[in-house]
C-alpha cells in the first residue's frame, strides 16, 4: 500500500523510555519523508515540547499536539495556528477544587503555554524530560484566555482513583477526561482527540483515510488509529490497544516504529 500520510505518537512510540529517537528510526522515517510521505507526530505534548522532535527528525510540517486539542504547522517562519478545541477556566473549577484540595499537581494549557500553580523537584524533573517550561502563576483561575487541556500528574494508584471518582461524579461536565499516560489525566474540549484532528488535516491535503498509517501506544491514540487505514500498536501498549489495532509492532525499545515502516512503507 502507497501510504500518504503516517502518524506517529510520540511518547511511548517513537521514542524509547528514555526519551531518545534511535538513528535507524530517524533514517527510516526520512526515507518514508523522502517517498512524498507526510509525516505527522500526533502527541499530547505541546507544541514546544514537540517541535525538538520533529527537527531532531529533519523535517517540517503539520503537528497535532495536546492530545488534538491544537494543530500547528511548523515551518523555517516559526510556528502557525492551524486549529485548537478550546474551553474556558469556569469549566474546570470543580476539578480544579478537587485538585487543590487532594494535593495533586495539575497544569492547564493554551495553545503555545502551560501555567502551574505551584511545582516540587518531581514535578520539575518531569517538566525538563518532557522539554516544557510552565509558567507559575497565583491562581490558573484568573486566566482568561482559551484552554486547550487540563493535565493531572500524579501516581498511577492516586489517578486511578480519580479517574474513578470523576466519572461517577461526572466532575468534568461536557468536558472529555482521557487517560492519557499512567502518570496522567487529561480534560479537554470534548471535539479534541487525535482522530478528530487527524481526519481534519487528511481533508485539508485531500487524503483518504484508506492512504493513512498511524502508530500509537495508548487508549489517547484510539481515535487516531481507527481512523486509519492501518493502525498499528507497539508491543508495550495496553492489552485492550493492540486488540483494537490492525497489527501490532515491536516495542518502542525495539524500534518498533522504523520496523512497522520498513514492512509498510518501504517494501
Amino acid at each position: 500500500m502507497n501510504y500518504r500520510l503516517v502518524a506517529l505518537d510520540v511518547d511511548g512510540t517513537l521514542l524509547t523510555d528514555d526519551h531518545e529517537l534511535t538513528d535507524q528510526t530517524i533514517e527510516t522515517i526520512q526515507q518514508v519523508y523522502d517517498q512524498g510521505c507526510h509525516i505527522v507526530l500526533c502527541t499530547g505534548r505541546a507544541p514546544a515540547s514537540t517541535l525538538p522532535i520533529l527537527e531532531q527528525l529533519g523535517l517540517e510540517g503539520t503537528m497535532i499536539t495536546h492530545n488534538g486539542a491544537v494543530t500547528v504547522h511548523a515551518d523555517e517562519r516559526g510556528q502557525s495556528l492551524v486549529n485548537e478545541f478550546s474551553f474556558t477556566v469556569a469549566e474546570i473549577e470543580p476539578m480544579l477544587a478537587y485538585a487543590r484540595r487532594e494535593g495533586i499537581h495539575f497544569d492547564v494549557c493554551t495553545a503555545f503555554n502551560m501555567f502551574i500553580e505551584r511545582i516540587g523537584e518531581y514535578e520539575k524533573m518531569m517538566y525538563k524530560k518532557f522539554l516544557i517550561q510552565p509558567k507559575l502563576v497565583t491562581s490558573v483561575s484568573e486566566l482568561s484566555v482559551p484552554i486547550v487541556k487540563f493535565t493531572l500528574f500524579g501516581q498511577p494508584d492516586v489517578l486511578d482513583r480519580v479517574q474513578k471518582e470523576w466519572e461517577e461524579q461526572k466532575l468534568y461536565g461536557h468536558l472529555r477526561m482521557i487517560r492519557s499516560g499512567d502518570l496522567f489525566i487529561d480534560v479537554m474540549n470534548p471535539e479534541a482527540n487525535k482522530g478528530t484532528a487527524l481526519k481534519a488535516l487528511a481533508s485539508s491535503l485531500n487524503i483518504e483515510s484508506s492512504q493513512i498509517l498511524a502508530i500509537g501506544n495508548y487508549y489517547n491514540d484510539l481515535e487516531m488509529m481507527n481512523f486509519a487505514g492501518l493502525g498499528i500498536a507497539v508491543e508495550n501498549s495496553p492489552d485492550a490497544v493492540k486488540e483494537a489495532a490492525d497489527a501490532v509492532t515491536s516495542s518502542n525499545n525495539n524500534q518498533g516504529v522504523h520496523e512497522a515502516l520498513r514492512q509498510y512503507c518501504l517494501t
